[in-house]
């Protein structure tokens, strides 16, 4: 698959819950950063980390969504894409609306992602997951960096 083919096929396997397919859409070492984390979460390196990442909880409220507002920027370098796109949905409990703006830029190779830079609102996903007071908790928990 092209870049934007596995692009396309990951923003569209989330936004389907099709959360058993996703990690195949990596290689077996990677490196995933996602540098607005609020938490700073670390790289993800393996297949099996993303397998892990992408297992759905009991935990987070169901929640209804559809990849939208896809631009695909192709760049000098044959591998690598800059993608902007948004989730828009709806918490099924609820049925308040959201919207989560992201910009990944991804390096594929043999039709895997060898790299991924996702830069994603953290904080709404968070908040429409009814999980945002539990994050801003633990960004204040956090040690300033030395």
């Amino acid at each position: 698959m092209s870049p934007q083919e596995v692009f396309l096929a990951l923003v569209n396997g989330v936004a389907d819950g099709r959360w058993e397919e996703l990690a195949d859409l990596y290689a077996e070492q990677t490196d995933v950063i996602h540098p607005f984390h609020p938490l700073r979460a670390p790289a993800m390196r393996t297949r099996d980390e993303l397998r892990e990442h992408f297992r759905p909880t009991d935990v987070s409220p169901g929640l209804l969504r559809r990849a939208t507002n896809i631009t695909i920027h192709e760049t000098a370098d044959p591998e690598v894409i800059v993608a902007e796109f948004e989730y828009q949905g709806t918490v099924e409990a609820t049925g308040e609306p959201f919207v989560l703006p992201g910009i990944f830029v991804l390096r594929v190779r043999d039709g895997q992602i060898v790299e991924s830079r996702d830069y994603f609102d953290h904080l709404t996903s968070a908040k429409v997951r009814g999980r945002l007071d539990e994050v801003v908790a633990a960004v204040k928990a956090q040690r300033p960096a030395a």
